[in-house]
C-alpha cells in the first residue's frame, strides 16, 4: 500500500483532532499546519474532504476551527486511507506467467494484505492512548 502525503496528512489531522477532542474547543487549521509542517491550503482541502465524510465539523468565527464529529474508536487508519485515496502498491504480473513471477506476485499480495490488516487494527483512540502514555514509537503531538 502506498501512503500518499494526502493520506498521511489526513491521518495527522484526524489524530490531532482526536487528541484535542477532550478540550471541546475547535482546533484552528493554522495550529495543525504549523505544528506538523503541513501546507495550509493542502490541509484545507483535506479537512473539507473529511468534513464531507462526516468525520469532522467546521466551526466558523474568530475562535473557530475543526473538531472531530465521530468516535475515535470507530475510525481506523485503513478507513482514512481508503476514504482519502490510498493506492495499492505492487506489481501485477500476467497471470503468473512464470513460476518466479507467480511466487513474487504472491509475496506482493501478502504484503498488501498484511498492511491492510495492520492499518485496520489501528484506531484513532488506540493511537491517542499511545501518544498520551508515552509510546516511544509514536510521534508526540
Amino acid at each position: 500500500m502506498v501512503i500518499s502525503a494526502r493520506v498521511h496528512y489526513a491521518c495527522v489531522a484526524m489524530l490531532e483532532l482526536a487528541i484535542q477532542s477532550d478540550e471541546g474547543s475547535p482546533v484552528a487549521i493554522r495550529e495543525i499546519a504549523d505544528r506538523h509542517g503541513i501546507p495550509g491550503p493542502f490541509l484545507v482541502q483535506i479537512l473539507r474532504s473529511l468534513r464531507a465524510l462526516g468525520w469532522v465539523q467546521s466551526i466558523r468565527g474568530s475562535h473557530g476551527g475543526y473538531r472531530l464529529s465521530v468516535d475515535p474508536a470507530g475510525i481506523t487508519l485503513l478507513d482514512i486511507a481508503e476514504a482519502i485515496g490510498s493506492q495499492e502498491a505492487g506489481c501485477r504480473t500476467e497471470a503468473n506467467s512464470t513460476p518466479i513471477a507467480g511466487m513474487l506476485q504472491k509475496q506482493w499480495d501478502d504484503a498488501a494484505e498484511a498492511s491492510r490488516s495492520i492499518l485496520g487494527q489501528a484506531t484513532l483512540s488506540r493511537l491517542v492512548d499511545k501518544a498520551r502514555h508515552g509510546d516511544e514509537t509514536m510521534f508526540y503531538i
